[in-house]
């Protein structure tokens, strides 16, 4: 090794202990618990190289330290969207759906960027973690995951699927001629060998949750090929979340023992008890009734009576949006924390709504133990809000403050995201 690599490689291990060495220091007015419904007036938090230090009433506030004031919030962990699809923007209109000619006409640069956009305006609107599902090119979605991981942007903390995988021809029906135009948003397989190494090829490219569309075809899984995705997945410790669209696929997919169903319309009484015994996730995408993007009233009834009836099953739910589209006027996170009018049509508390968005997104995500809530010892993302989310959850829609890995990105309503733009590559060298 020569002596300029050896200092080199000195200085970049280093320089992320630098650019936290200090202290920072909040002041609470009111700390909420997602998990219990309850909040705590007048706690001090420290955190220190970006990772909570201390969380009571009385910590003594080490000299030096960054003091910020929040008395004036109610402060809470950040939010969770567990089925989002950043790299994914088309315009949602009756008339003009172009979802398909999207997926072919734009490159998997220009949709990592837009993936880019995306996740900054989660940010901003309080999700800090977001489950990323799928369409997403040639894996925009580990391309943007290792871009925020190594400080070349802001963004949320990122749980991606890399290519859906599919029995032939995924959710798209090609022309003969064009089959191959599925790839690279569908990965064809149809065999146990090929199921296999579908989930290896995903793993390899950085997939940190695999995604399959059980019953997007007539020839769909059955109940031992969706168990041979959950054991080759596992191997890894990945879970294995499904794209559900039939009676019979959902309940082939609660037999395997799949980790989540994602979206609900195939689910009904007997399905949401099932999933109640089995612990499966309820990852259900219900858009609300709106002049913009909505179900028409029948259907959207039938979407908040499936939400009250998995609510009543004491079904695991989470928060989750299924947005890839862009509305007019509106940014990504704005579109997401729109969803919360369709919690309220289900007459669901709003302490519950808040843990459904917190507590519940990081067990669904799989992180509860690493990363989400505000414990000591785990990286220091939180939100601040002006009003009392479990009095009132729209109180969400107003995010004031935002603080990722103990790195303040929205202040005052402001958001400072060039404070994320200190590591470079310092903090991983391949893409992963």
């Amino acid at each position: 090794m020569t002596k300029r690599l050896a200092c080199f490689l000195l200085a970049a291990h280093a320089l992320p202990a630098l650019v936290n060495a200090q202290v920072t220091a909040l002041r609470v007015g009111h700390l909420v618990d997602p998990e219990t419904g309850t909040a705590s007036a007048n706690q001090i938090i420290l955190i220190d190289a970006g990772k909570f230090t201390a969380i009571a009433p009385n910590v003594a506030i080490p000299q030096g330290a960054e003091v910020i004031d929040l008395s004036q919030y109610y402060v809470m962990p950040g939010l969770v969207d567990a089925h989002n699809h950043l790299a994914l923007t088309y315009k949602m209109e009756p008339e003009n759906n172009s979802y398909y000619l999207t997926t072919v006409m734009d490159s998997t640069a220009i949709r990592a960027v837009q993936a880019v956009s995306n996740g900054i305006t989660m940010m901003s609107s309080g999700f800090t973690v977001v489950r990323d599902l799928g369409n997403s090119a040639n894996y925009a979605d580990t391309a943007l995951r290792v871009a925020i991981d190594q400080g070349w942007i802001p963004g949320p903390t990122l749980i991606n699927s890399g290519i859906i995988i599919g029995g032939f021809g995924g959710q798209f029906y090609p022309a003969p001629e064009r089959e191959t135009l599925i790839y690279p948003e569908y990965l064809n397989a149809d065999t146990p060998d090929e199921i296999v190494k579908a989930v290896r090829r995903n793993i390899l490219y950085g997939a940190k949750v695999i995604k399959i569309c059980v019953d997007c075809k007539p020839y769909g899984y059955t109940a031992d090929e969706i168990k041979l995705f959950v054991s080759e997945a596992g191997k890894a410790g990945l879970k294995v979340a499904g794209h559900v669209q039939t009676h019979a696929g959902a309940l082939k997919a609660i037999e395997a023992g799949i980790w989540s169903i994602e979206h609900s319309s195939a689910l009904d009484d007997q399905a949401h008890k099932l999933m109640a015994e089995k612990g499966i996730w309820r990852v259900g995408t219900e858009t609300p009734l709106s002049t913009y993007h909505a179900p028409d009233e029948g259907r959207f009834k039938r979407q908040v009576d499936g939400m009250k009836n998995a609510y009543g099953n004491h079904v695991r739910m989470a928060f989750s949006t299924d947005a890839d589209y862009y509305i007019p006027g509106m940014t990504r996170g704005e579109v997401v924390i729109d969803f919360l009018k369709s919690w309220k049509a289900a007459a669901i508390p709003s302490p519950e709504i808040l843990k459904i968005m917190t507590t519940n997104g990081y067990k669904v995500c799989d992180i509860y133990d690493k990363r989400g809530p505000i414990k000591v010892g785990l990286p220091a993302d939180l939100i601040a809000v002006q009003k009392n989310p479990l009095e009132d959850i729209d109180a969400l829609r107003d995010v004031r403050f935002v603080m990722k890995d103990g790195i303040v990105f929205k202040r005052d309503g402001i958001m400072t995201p060039e404070k994320f733009f200190h590591s470079g590559p310092v903090k991983g060298w391949r893409l992963r």
